[in-house]
């Protein structure tokens, strides 16, 4: 009996406080979903490698069954802890994130390629000032009634009592509206002009020696995923992975990287690192790689190719292939109708089913019996690839390879 495809994959978040147990239910309820679409089947259960967290699955498809193990490499408790702000450290962030853009020229660069992402990174700049604005506002209106009905002085008082309660109230309905969550993102990432702050360097590290230790295993396949920020930091652990020697040419190691928002990081001025991983990784024989956006979902740079409009096409380019997950002929108009206006759900929609699926299924990809490069192989970029080069900053100043 011929022995299932058994494959490893790393699922590496984007910048997400959630508990990793989330990503294993909506796992579990978009792959049933999907496999009953695509007429395949997926049975969920716990994983044999123990290490982590994550969750085991099983298919069965035309091509053949497999085994997969999935792990997520958490970040959350980095994520959380970037996010303990007060509402006043909040709009501190606030001017800060929107110097490092703008005086930075980056937020000029990044509207060359899709306006949407920069509308949507514009979103909690707005909402919050906004909700400064109405503050204040009550404060004034609270302030000229004391003064005329009483005194100035009880006026002001209650007038910025008030203003204190409608922005903690504010920030209350966060979950609503996402201001506040959005505002920390931008600000984690822009912190230090788009260098890695020392936590997340440290994080990357650790990544990169669990994909190492992965790779020791006897797996046909070893499938990094990098969802949003996290396609990002899985290009940097996977050079740093390569760089130290730890990967072999071997076929076994593949980069899935999805709705990304690379330039977001790569655009800033102190990104030197960033962009050096970017080119290297481009370029190695070790790892396939293939990115999967959408230009219907506001919040990545969809078809951006991540590598050319950061640094050019470096000389002896391999990857990433730039395919397009084609949510208007992926998605049924009804399923489009539900999903308008929700911008976060839309994000997520790599990682879920499609009741009009095409060529990119993550759940045929993850617990599928067909390595990533033999899927996509003879495939072309997506015609609607955006591949110039906008950014102006250089790589690391310090030599480093």
């Amino acid at each position: 009996m011929t022995r299932p495809f058994r494959r490893r994959v790393l699922y590496l978040p984007g910048y997400d406080p959630i508990p990793p147990r989330r990503y294993r239910e909506l796992y579990r309820r978009e792959g049933a979903a999907q496999a009953t679409i695509s007429g395949y089947r997926l049975d969920f259960g716990a994983r044999r490698d123990r290490t982590g967290f994550g969750w085991g699955v099983t298919g069965a498809f035309p091509q053949g069954e497999a085994q997969a193990d999935i792990e997520v490499l958490v970040w959350a408790d980095v994520v959380a802890g970037s996010m303990g702000r007060s509402i006043p450290a909040t709009y501190g962030q606030l001017v800060r994130t929107a110097w490092a853009y703008i005086g930075s020229g980056a937020l000029c660069r990044l509207m060359r390629l899709r306006r949407g992402p920069v509308i949507a990174a514009l979103y909690p700049i707005a909402v919050l000032l906004a909700q400064l604005a109405a503050a204040l506002a009550l404060a004034g209106l609270l302030w000229w009634a004391g003064a005329v009905w009483l005194h100035w002085l009880p006026g002001l008082a209650a007038g910025l009592a008030a203003a204190a309660a409608l922005l903690w109230w504010f920030r209350r309905i966060d979950g609503r509206i996402f201001a506040y969550y959005l505002m920390h993102d931008y600000a984690f990432t822009a912190q230090d002009g788009g260098a890695y702050p020392p936590a997340l360097e440290a994080r990357i590290a650790a990544f990169a020696d669990r994909v190492a230790k992965v790779l020791a295993g006897d797996w046909d396949e070893v499938l990094v995923v990098g969802h949003s920020s996290g396609a990002y930091l899985a290009v940097s652990v996977l050079a740093d992975l390569i760089r130290s020697g730890r990967a072999p040419e071997d076929g076994r190691l593949a980069l899935l990287t999805l709705g990304h928002v690379v330039p977001m990081a790569s655009f800033l001025p102190n990104a030197g690192r960033l962009r050096d991983d970017l080119r290297y990784l481009s370029v190695r024989p070790e790892v396939d790689w293939v990115d999967v956006s959408a230009p219907g979902d506001a919040c990545c740079f969809g078809l951006c190719d991540p590598v050319s409009v950061s640094v050019g096409e470096p000389a002896g380019r391999r990857g990433p292939l730039v395919l397009s997950g084609a949510f208007t002929q992926t998605l049924s108009p009804a399923a489009q109708r539900a999903l308008r206006g929700r911008w976060f759900r839309l994000h997520f929609q790599y990682l879920c089913a499609f009741d009009r699926p095409g060529d990119y299924d993550y759940f045929a990809i993850t617990a599928g019996p067909l390595r990533l490069a033999d899927r996509f192989a003879g495939r072309a970029h997506s015609p609607g690839r955006i591949a110039r080069a906008v950014n102006d900053w250089p790589g690391r100043k310090d030599g480093a390879p």
